[in-house]
Order: structure tokens, then sequence, then C-alpha cells
């Protein structure tokens, strides 16, 4: 039987947690959906990726009520992915901060990976027709480190490296040890690879590991409650990129056509990694991405709604062959 297409077959509601990481500091998670933060300061709540429409931040609104009556005043994009921005406009915030690297992948490929998400995540779009006409635009946009105190704590907002996009961008509580990493980590969840700089990924990843991050959200998954636990969240991404990376270089070296490459990758990975959240969805996207890295086109290809569907049924067709279907 064919595979539904990415996420389209995810229909049903996750379990959502709330869980307190220090005074005034949240994490939100559901099960492997999309993360997101929640710092509340002293006269208003910064909120670490807005969640995919303004229905989902609404939903976002009634959880943080029930620890502060302070409006959402800050939004801070860890990066572009629409999954991430779209529902900015649900919260009110005057304030959405971007680094300059996901600024410039707005303007560059912005309506087209808003279109691509929309048909991979039915369920998490469900309320699209909330979201605004356009796109979500950084109001503050940030050149190199941005330091700020925020409800009495000190937060570093900056890039470690690239990764995940290259406009990835950590909020780091270095007084509480706190990190929130974006999908630069996954946790029990696939990391999404299609557009990665996966040969530099493994190296931001020592950046964040040189934090000593004393708990940390990572973009999807549950919260790290303790270092132990933070360090081998990092450790898992590194190993599933770096086992993605060294099986498609191999069919890469090897001449093999991508349909190849993506059948070897599937059969070394799933064994290890196809009990992750969305492992069927992302890995056609990681391979495809990870044979053009090694092929030498070092920054990803845009993908779009067209492009997503060409991909995906052609490396399907290449598995019903292998398997006979």
């Amino acid at each position: 039987m064919a595979k539904a297409f990415a996420s389209a077959a995810d229909l049903d509601e996750k379990k959502i947690t709330f869980d307190r990481l220090a005074d005034g500091v949240y994490a939100f998670t559901a099960e492997g959906d999309p993360n997101t933060g929640v710092i509340v300061g002293d006269h208003g709540v910064m909120v670490i990726d807005a969640r995919a429409t303004p229905v989902l931040a609404k939903e976002l609104i009634g959880y943080i009520a029930k620890v502060t009556d302070k409006p959402v005043t800050h939004v801070m994009l860890t990066h572009y992915h629409a999954v991430r921005v779209l529902g900015a406009s649900g919260y009110g915030a005057g304030t959405i901060m971007a680094s300059r690297d996901t600024y410039d992948l707005i303007v560059e490929r912005g309506q087209q990976d808003k279109d691509s998400e929309i048909g991979r995540f039915p369920r998490l779009f469900q309320a699209v027709d909330s979201i605004p006409p356009g796109l979500t635009w950084p109001t503050t946009v940030i050149d190199g480190v941005l330091e700020m105190k925020f409800g009495g704590r000190w937060l570093k907002i900056f890039q470690v490296g690239r990764g995940h996009t290259k406009g990835d961008t950590i909020v780091w509580l270095p007084d509480d040890g706190i990190l929130f990493a974006g999908d630069l980590v996954e946790e029990g969840a696939t990391p999404y690879c299609g557009d990665a700089y996966l040969t530099d990924w493994p190296a931001t990843l020592d950046n964040l590991t040189a934090l000593s991050p004393q708990q940390m959200m990572p973009g999807r998954g549950e919260a790290m409650k303790t270092p132990a636990d933070s360090r081998r969240a990092i450790e898992g991404t590194r190993a599933f990129v770096s086992d993605l990376m060294d099986s498609v270089r191999a069919g890469v070296a090897a001449g093999k056509p991508l349909g190849e490459v993506y059948i070897d990758t599937y059969r070394k990975m799933h064994p290890k990694y196809g009990h992750w959240v969305i492992f069927e969805h992302c890995l056609p996207f990681n391979v495809s991405r990870a044979f053009d890295e090694a092929s030498g086109l070092r920054d990803p290809r845009i993908w779009t709604a067209e492009r997503d569907q060409e991909m995906w049924h052609s490396l399907q067709d290449a598995l019903k062959e292998l398997s006979g279907d």
C-alpha cells in the first residue's frame, strides 16, 4: 500500500504538556508536534516559536493565562518554517524577532514554504483560514547577538551555526542554564533536513554542548529536565544527522541514483530511527537534501508544493519496485 503523503495521515490529536522549567519559564509540548517556549517578563510574555496558525496561538494563550495575566508582547522565531511562524498574528505582540538569515530566507522562499507546509501538515493547518494573507515578517531583525533583560533575567539570542536551516537561532538563559534550541535538536522525533546544512550540523551541535545546558527544550519532543537528558537529545540528533549523511555520501560516491540511495538509506536507518515521530514523513525530504549536498550543492533548493509531490511519488515508486508491489 502506498504511504500517505508526508503527514497527511497524522490526524490524531496530541496530548499537550505545559511544563515549568524555572520561575516564569515554561515548555509547551505536544507528543512530537512543534514545541513552543514561554518566558514571563515584568510587563509581558515572550513566546518562542509562534505555532502554525492563529487558532493554535489562541490555544497556547489559554495555557499562558493559567500562570499569568500578562499579555504576549514578544514573539521570537527560531527559524523561518511556516509551521513555526504563521500563528504569530494570533498573539497581538508588538515585537516579532528573527535573525537576519531567517529574514533573508523569508524573502527568498517564504511563500513557497508556506504553500508547501500547508500541504504536508493538514492537521496542524486545519484552521488555515485564520492565517492572514501574506507572510509573517519580523519587526526586529537580529544581526549577531542580542542580549536583553526580560523578567529580571538575561536572555542571549544568537546563532551558533548552520544546521536545520541557515537561520537557526537559539534562546539561552545563562543564569538558569536553560536552552531553547529550536529544531537544531529533536528528542524522539525525526530531524527534518530538507533545508539543512548537514555537513555543518554536527559542529553546531558541539557549540550547543559547550553551553552545558541544565535543561533544554528541543524543537520536538518532551522538555529535557537534566543535563544528562539534554546531552542525550543533542547526541541523538547528531547520530541521526551523521548516519543520514554517511549513508547518502556512500551512495553518491558509488554513482547511485537518488532512488537507490533512498532505498539503501531507508534500510539502514529504519531499524534505529523508524519509531521516531515523523520518520516516514521526513526521510524522503532528508535523503533528497543529503543527496544534493553530497553531490556538491551547498545551499538547499527551494521546496514547492509541486516539488514535494514529485519527489515523494518518485521515491515511493522506487520502494514499490523494490518490494515488488
